[in-house]
């Protein structure tokens, strides 16, 4: 990923410097699926650098919590605002497409990064959710063997069914844990990716199934509320893998109430985004349409 991403920036720039006059003053948004998580503003945090250094404008946009209306209405304000381009993680990819072909006929051009919506794009940089997914499965089976654990039930925390990307990695998990053959999962509890609810749908898996041997979070929100639970429960026996990395989520595999996350590279999707957002500009080659951004496993 490190090699991928020098050599693009380095083509970018290269190529690129006859063109930087062009790119002056154009204007880029970001426009996430919400501003509550610590993901977002490490893309934040990317796009912003990449920005500043190649001479572009550049504006973060996005509902406080998820919701679709919203995101549209951001989007919407981005066109009128008068961006080149949009960088967008898409919360419901059926719901935001209509406006997002309504900003390419106006001429907008779009890359998507962590999530995108059911209309083409210049490019989408992201995690492969469902591998990354079935490498949360596998974390958490390995947990429970390295414990001699042979059966019991698995909970699923997740945010909603329209989101592509916690589905995948709904999906990638489901089927590391189908695979082994040895643990039933539950049906999921959506919440959303807020906190307190995810807590709260965890707290249920526990109270209500004696044989709960592992919660696994689809997302930053859900992670931080799979392991609060899991700590509040005071239940050691019970296994919790996540997404995402944030200060909370941290504390919580500092103390064991989380045993693995999947940690996700927020940072090179903006930054990388924003480098592919100058060549798209300028009309130079964006590389490859789709970028595997990566993932790493964090423990304690």
């Amino acid at each position: 990923m490190r090699k991928l991403l020098a050599l693009l920036v380095c083509a970018l720039m290269v190529f690129g410097a006859a063109s930087v006059a062009s790119a002056e003053g154009e204007l880029v948004y970001l426009i996430t699926m919400d501003r509550m998580d610590q993901h977002w503003v490490a893309v934040d945090q990317g796009a912003k650098d990449m920005a500043a250094a190649l001479g572009l404008n550049y504006k973060w946009d996005a509902p406080e919590t998820k919701d679709n209306a919203q995101q549209i209405e951001a989007l919407n304000n981005a066109v009128s605002d008068g961006a080149s381009l949009i960088l967008l993680a898409a919360n419901d990819p059926v719901a935001i497409s209509m406006a997002v072909k309504a900003a390419k006929d106006a001429g907008v051009k779009i890359i998507y990064v962590d999530s995108g919506a059911n209309e083409p794009a210049v490019a989408t940089l992201s995690t492969d959710n469902y591998n990354a997914g079935k490498l949360a499965g596998t974390t958490l089976l390995n947990e429970l063997a390295a414990a001699g654990v042979t059966s019991g039930k698995v909970g699923i925390v997740s945010v909603n069914t329209a989101t592509n990307s916690t589905m995948q990695r709904e999906g990638g998990f489901r089927d590391a844990i189908a695979a082994d053959g040895q643990f039933e999962v539950l049906e999921t509890e959506y919440k959303d990716g807020d906190a307190a609810a995810s807590q709260e749908a965890a707290t249920n898996f526990i109270n209500a199934n004696a044989d709960l041997v592992g919660l696994f979070g689809a997302n930053e929100g859900s992670t931080v509320g799979v392991g609060n639970a899991i700590k509040a429960s005071g239940d050691a026996g019970i296994v919790g893998v996540g997404f995402d990395k944030s200060d909370a989520i941290l504390g919580l595999l500092a103390d064991g109430s989380l045993k693995a996350v999947m940690a996700q590279n927020p940072y090179t999707m903006g930054y990388l985004g924003m480098a592919q957002a100058y060549a798209a500009i300028n009309g130079l080659s964006t590389g490859p349409a789709v970028i595997d951004t990566g993932v790493a496993v964090l423990t304690k």
